[in-house]
């Protein structure tokens, strides 16, 4: 692998990468105990079930075509690339499932193949990208399931499972991926005619996951018995807002190891493509462009407080909505939190959740749309805002550190969240659900969601206690008193 720092830092990267990914994981957990705890008593299995099997199946899928889409798509398509020289990396020979690449081996066994030059700069080859690709594509698959399962809240107690699991292959696997190789991508044809910035994802994962989920919606329908007969909305409140609390304080904790892993935590300036000299080491945000951990320490906190904080006094001190501004409020300054002040940090983490909550609630009551976890405000709303105002903000500033990108501007990040929003979210999972509900799939009957859709778990659940119950009796009677 060349020299010794080198080697070493080939060897941390890839611990750190892997630390991250266990971290993010706790997202997951997260999400598992919030919707628990949104969800009504007679719907947890469904919820969980639902939820926790898009993990397995949007891997899979994630392996044999998410993470080449990844490769083949920075600029436009694979066969029809906007520039023709805009591929740094062989798809073929980085991410296809039949790469040497993508399979166990042992530090480099397979350094000498074709894939030897496979990066940018010509410096580190197959050796070093055996002993990194399969914790760069865990980081990224924990990103796609994450992006799924934003949408998994917003429609729990009606759809059907694998009307669910589809939308997450949907999402998770090419929607999404699609959108990072575009916008959040040392080379994506978005940073670089667009100048679109985004370096924790306000737009990349939460925008287009929130377009997605609204569309979704649009066609799935309200819960039984939501909106009464004037129109007016009926709240649903949480089912146990202890488990609540506990989920999104998991969340807020994945978080932390989503932001990590946004970071490449140790590189030579002098290898991003030319555009940096020195000798000494550095890390860098998703565009290569140097920041510190440190930094975004500060503005994550920041922007975390200044969400609670807004979401205690708009919601009037409401559990739900003061945690969930929360989660809106780290999600409102990603785009720039590489680059912003912490003040800034802190009052667009405010800010931002403010609107997406009046939002939310204007949306359900002209358009009748029922989000039961406020899924499309918390992530889609705030997102796009979020997109929107980094490219005020740090209007001027370079979006990249590679030479002719354009920069950062009001106008790009506004294309950007459209494309992220509405293009890449809104639009293709409206074909989908249409598709869907045509065909019969997408609802649970309208029986089954008023018994509950734990029905037959819970009806069986209750059969064996009772068999149970009564052997017990008969044990009792025949044990004359003993």
């Amino acid at each position: 692998m060349g020299d010794q720092l080198t080697t070493t830092s080939t060897v941390f990267i890839e611990f750190y990468y892997w630390v991250t990914v266990v971290v993010m994981f706790l997202i997951h957990v997260g999400f598992c105990v919030y919707e628990t705890g949104v969800s009504r008593r007679r719907n947890h299995m469904h919820t969980l079930m639902k939820n926790t099997m898009a993990i397995p199946i949007v891997t899979i899928t994630f392996y044999f075509f998410g993470w080449w889409i990844y490769f083949a798509f920075p600029s436009g398509f694979y066969w029809f690339n906007f520039v023709a020289d805009a591929l740094p990396y062989d798809p073929n020979l980085v991410a296809a499932p039949w790469s040497p690449l993508m399979a166990t081996h042992l530090s480099g066994v397979n350094a000498t193949d074709a894939a030897a030059g496979i990066t940018a700069d010509g410096v580190n080859g197959a050796a070093t990208w055996h002993r990194l690709n399969g914790v760069f594509w865990a980081a990224f698959l924990l990103f796609s399931i994450t992006t799924a399962s934003i949408i998994s809240g917003a429609v729990i107690e009606r759809i059907r499972s694998g009307a669910f699991w589809i939308f997450a292959v949907f999402v998770g696997s090419v929607t999404w991926i699609t959108d990072a190789a575009w916008g959040w991508s040392a080379t994506g044809w978005m940073v670089k005619y667009l100048g679109y910035h985004d370096a924790y994802a306000s737009g990349v994962v939460h925008a287009i996951a929130g377009g997605s989920a609204l569309a979704i919606l649009f066609v799935l329908g309200p819960r039984i018995g939501k909106f009464r007969a004037d129109g007016t909305a009926r709240e649903i409140p949480p089912q146990n807002p202890w488990l609540v609390t506990i989920g999104l304080f998991l969340i807020y904790t994945g978080f932390w190891g989503f932001y990590a892993a946004c970071n490449i935590p140790m590189i030579a300036p002098a290898t991003i493509a030319g555009q940096i000299t020195g000798e000494t080491w550095t890390a860098t945000n998703i565009y290569l462009a140097p920041t510190t951990l440190s930094a975004i320490t500060f503005n994550f906190l920041m922007a975390l407080s200044g969400g609670m904080m807004a979401g205690y006094m708009i919601s009037k001190g409401d559990a739900f909505w003061t945690y969930s501004l929360g989660l809106a409020g780290i999600i409102a300054a990603s785009a720039g939190n590489d680059l912003y002040h912490p003040i800034q940090a802190m009052f667009i983490g405010a800010i931002v959740p403010c609107i997406a909550y009046k939002m939310h609630y204007w949306v359900e009551r002209v358009f009748k749309i029922d989000d039961a976890v406020g899924a499309v405000a918390v992530h889609g709303y705030t997102g796009f805002l979020g997109v929107v105002v980094a490219g005020f903000v740090l209007w001027g500033a370079p979006s990249s550190p590679y030479e002719g990108f354009a920069t950062i501007s009001p106008l790009g990040n506004f294309l950007g969240a459209l494309i992220m929003f509405f293009g890449l979210g809104f639009f293709p999972c409206l074909i989908l659900a249409w598709i869907l509900k045509a065909m019969g799939i997408l609802r649970v009957p309208l029986r089954a969601e008023i018994a509950g859709l734990d029905f037959e778990g819970h009806n069986a659940y209750e059969a064996a206690m009772a068999e149970v119950k009564a052997a017990e009796q008969s044990a009792l009677a025949t044990s004359n008193g003993r």
